[in-house]
């Protein structure tokens, strides 16, 4: 990705314009393997007459969005109208987390996390009130993660715990006592499924805004990163935690408009960013994470969009833009950021309850972990 700073403005008329252009061109449609309807048009950032670095792929917005019509239904739908299909929204979904095409969505309202499976063409929740084991069930699910087995960690901040999953559901253990933190918001977990980082808001009245660390198999706490302030290696409000490149830890420190970035010991290496509408500055920053070449993408509120600096903080271009109207790339109240295996970047947002999915150029249509498998005969 090369370094590029130009913003154009992105209102409704110049995303339908800019598409219009595209598609008179000889755009490519979104393709059908991933199970949703071929798109008339790619919507692309940034504009022309910059070289594109990323195309909108489609939104999941419910489960309809990942399972596939079956001929049944649609027979239903030709004869009566109704192909009889319940599909599932979200409450108010917060986080995403990815893991070889299977889409993890924090659902707070609805205290479940929703799983959409891209390649299978499946859906099911995890946490559900109906589980039989009331340790499963989850109250208000956040901050999720998945190490390279496909496991899942949630944060449930009102039990104040982090609930472990196989990739399929299956309740295994639970992180830490509730006594343990504050205000948990988010949770990272090496690759290795070895250390969990949970980071701690702490709030107004509280001085433990710091970012723990334990061992993701034990549950034993090794140490802390931070306490409240606003010096090097202080918080003020910290949200969420990325592992970049050489295992470099980037903890978003909302209340002081910055991501700080600390070793594999937390030690304070640097910071990057501050308060203000001008490039690489942040309004309310939200979550973070990095892609396979240690670029940053963090989401922010208050602008609308996400940011993608390279490892050293240096703004390298933006997507989204704050809008009433939800059209690809506008956002009301962005919240939840992941990159996959792929470099596929998925974005949350709250109020208009989707998860969009924008495709890397480097990454050819139809590849990846998000295509749709082939039946087998």
């Amino acid at each position: 990705m090369t370094h590029n700073t130009r913003l154009a403005g992105r209102n409704p008329f110049v995303l339908l314009l800019c598409a219009v252009l595209l598609a008179l061109a000889g755009c490519t449609v979104v393709e059908e393997s991933i199970g949703v309807k071929a798109k008339p048009i790619q919507i692309v950032w940034p504009l022309p007459p910059d070289p594109p670095r990323f195309y909108y792929e489609f939104a999941i917005v419910s489960s309809g969005s990942i399972m596939p019509v079956t001929e049944e239904e649609s027979l239903k739908q030709t004869l009566l109208g109704d192909s009889g299909r319940v599909n599932e929204g979200f409450g108010k979904p917060y986080a995403v987390a990815v893991n070889k095409g299977r889409v993890f969505v924090s659902d707070t309202v609805s205290r479940v996390v929703r799983v959409y499976d891209a390649p299978l063409g499946t859906y099911f929740k995890i946490g559900s009130q109906s589980e039989e084991n009331p340790q499963a069930q989850l109250m208000k699910p956040m901050g999720l993660d998945t190490d390279a087995a496909g496991n899942l960690y949630v944060v449930d901040a009102t039990a104040k715990v982090v609930k472990v999953y196989t990739r399929d559901g299956k309740y295994l253990r639970s992180l830490m006592s509730p006594g343990d933190i504050d205000k948990p918001a988010s949770v990272t977990v090496d690759e290795n499924g070895d250390r969990i980082y949970v980071v701690d808001i702490g709030g107004p009245s509280s001085s433990n805004h710091r970012v723990r660390i334990y061992d993701a198999r034990t549950g034993n706490h090794l140490f802390d990163i931070g306490k409240r302030g606003d010096g090097p290696g202080e918080f003020n409000l910290p949200r969420d935690m990325a592992i970049g490149k050489n295992g470099e830890l980037y903890v978003v420190d909302g209340g002081n408009f910055r991501i700080q970035v600390f070793d594999h010991d937390g030690k304070y290496l640097r910071s990057f960013g501050q308060i203000g509408k001008q490039l690489g500055s942040f309004g309310r920053p939200k979550e973070i994470a990095s892609d396979k070449d240690g670029n940053i993408y963090v989401i922010d509120a208050a602008f609308g969009n996400f940011q993608i600096f390279n490892p050293e903080g240096e703004l390298l271009m933006f997507i989204g833009q704050r809008s009433n109207e939800p059209l690809p790339g506008n956002y009301l109240l962005p919240s939840g950021i992941a990159v996959d295996e792929d470099g596929r970047v998925y974005v949350v947002d709250q109020w208009f309850k989707k998860v969009e999915i924008f495709r890397p150029v480097t990454l050819p249509m139809a590849t990846g972990y998000l295509v749709r498998q082939r039946p087998k005969i």
